[in-house]
């Protein structure tokens, strides 16, 4: 298929701005591939769709605070620091994303909080827009992600026209986050609080849990017609053994196994047997699901309403049907749901 196909017309004021005051009170349409039916809800109905022993499928990652805003040496100019993923533990080495580039050389300093508390050396470049830099930092390892923690702003997406507050560290974060390394949330899961996590417990539903740590790839513009000629950034995931051995036993039980986001399905989908059930697997996963696709392990998929040509929304419309995912969109902009990383939730059945 073609990019083209992915076009929609979406108004500025459904890009949902600020998170819903509960987070399972998004609202939430079902989408039935077997019927076609498409139906209105919110997201703590979500239970009435799933039964004892079906699974939800998580991904555990965590938001670190990744944009950060220094002054470059010499000049002082402002300049806007994107950490993408930490190179070397014992040399403070970064992988990062700088604007604007144009101004940032080989050997600059980049001094960062009041006083100059952090100070950076660029050392490489890696794209137009990506270098490496290494913090020059003679404290504690611990010391030092105290400190980025602290100068580190939560990494809205540029679409959100604010300034993240205190809120958005909580909120822009699941409530089952663990394992740090994302620099963007798996927004799906969002809509889960605690309390609807324990009563999907005590109906019997079944969690596992993977990892994958979301990038920029999944919101990196696309630029190609043809959907073939994308090519994602490697992002890291792990698979254990303890949710492949919930998964499989869903799976031969013949259980509904239910995604939660794409980044879950994408983990997922890097590591499967010939058989198609879940091994453990660890390592960089690059992969671009696009129509048409068989997918391996879920049967079931939890997405946001995602934002024209996307790979979110491409994803979305190879597990549910092209014809009826733009359905499903074009009755979403008409009722007002909220689109993208705060928006509103889709269930794909």
């Amino acid at each position: 298929m073609k990019l083209s196909k992915f076009v929609f017309d979406l108004p500025l004021n459904l890009i949902a701005q600020n998170p819903a005051k509960k987070r399972e009170d998004s609202k939430m349409m079902v989408v039935h591939r077997k019927t076609g039916q498409l139906e209105n809800k919110h997201f703590r109905d979500i239970l009435d769709y799933f039964d004892d022993k079906d699974v939800f499928v998580i991904n555990n990652t965590k938001v670190f605070p990744a944009r950060m805003y220094g002054t470059k040496d010499g000049t002082g100019a402002m300049i806007e620091v994107f950490l993408l993923r930490e190179l070397n533990k014992e040399n403070n080495l970064w992988d990062v994303i700088v604007d604007p580039a144009r101004k940032i050389r080989l050997g600059n300093k980049l001094y960062f909080g009041t006083g100059n508390e952090l100070t950076a050396e660029v050392i490489d470049n890696t794209t137009s827009r990506g270098r490496t830099i290494r913090f020059l930092w003679e404290g504690s390892r611990e010391d030092l992600k105290n400190k980025l923690n602290e100068l580190g702003e939560t990494p809205l997406p540029k679409y959100i026209k604010r300034k993240p507050d205190e809120d958005d560290r909580e909120r822009y974060q699941t409530v089952y986050a663990k394992h740090i390394g994302a620099v963007a949330a798996p927004v799906a899961g969002l809509h889960f609080s605690k309390t609807l996590i324990k009563r999907c417990e005590i109906k019997g539903i079944r969690f596992a849990e993977v990892t994958l740590h979301s990038g920029l790839a999944t919101f990196k513009p696309m630029d190609v017609e043809d959907l073939h000629k994308h090519k994602m950034d490697a992002e890291y995931y792990n698979i254990d053994e303890s949710a492949c051995k919930v998964v499989n036993k869903a799976k031969e039980e013949g259980r509904r196994i239910c995604a939660i986001g794409t980044t879950t399905i994408r983990a997922l989908e890097s590591s499967y047997t010939s058989q198609q059930f879940l091994k453990p697997g660890e390592g960089w996963t690059n992969n671009f699901i696009h129509p048409p696709y068989a997918f391996n392990v879920a049967n079931a998929l939890v997405t946001n309403f995602n934002l024209p040509k996307s790979t979110l929304l491409i994803l979305s419309c190879a597990f549910g049907g092209y014809e009826l995912i733009m359905e499903a969109y074009k009755k979403a902009i008409k009722e007002q749901y909220k689109f993208s990383t705060y928006g509103d939730a889709m269930l794909i059945l």
